[in-house]
């Protein structure tokens, strides 16, 4: 399975997919989208719009993941703007008829590091080793990315365990 990660920002937005087969991870491609400030709100958005829908046709994808929004009550205007951004993702999977799934922060940390209070640089030391690349990405929002992809397919894996012993105890 094809699993995409998005990590939603305006100004750069990560992206990374990741195939999950027989319970193994391969890394399949990551990048961000880079806009610019002197560009206006909806030439921004239409970047990472016409972007993402680039990735979602060469990647093809089976699910793409984003992270819960959680901003802080003192920044409303970070949430404002952070909602166009997710608006404009969401948007690209639903016209190209990929799944959506969300995972909170605190719920991706542990999956890949163990520990819901992670660190960046946590993140991104152990996405590179899970995913076996020869150098930690520059940009954290690729590693994110890449965390979220693989949040869900530590989910699926869980996922596939449960119906296994569902089957096994209803069959026995």
């Amino acid at each position: 399975m094809k699993i995409l990660g998005v990590d939603p920002a305006l100004t750069v937005t990560g992206y990374g997919a990741i195939d999950f087969k027989e319970n193994r991870l391969s890394f399949l491609e990551a990048g961000i989208v880079k806009t610019s400030s002197r560009q206006t709100l909806p030439q921004r958005l239409d970047k990472i719009y016409q972007a993402l829908t680039k990735v979602i046709s060469e990647v093809r994808p089976e699910v793409a993941v984003l992270e819960k929004v959680y901003v802080h009550y003192r920044h409303p205007t970070t949430a404002y703007i952070l909602g166009e951004v997710r608006s404009v993702i969401v948007l690209a999977c639903a016209r190209n008829n990929v799944p959506l799934v969300e995972y909170a922060a605190t719920r991706v940390k542990k999956a890949v590091v163990g520990q819901g209070l992670a660190s960046k640089h946590q993140i991104q030391r152990m996405v590179a080793n899970m995913l076996r690349l020869a150098s930690i990405p520059k940009y954290t929002d690729i590693t994110d990315a890449l965390a979220l992809a693989i949040t869900h397919s530590s989910v699926m894996k869980v996922d596939k365990i449960k119906n296994d012993c569902a089957y096994f105890r209803k069959s026995s």
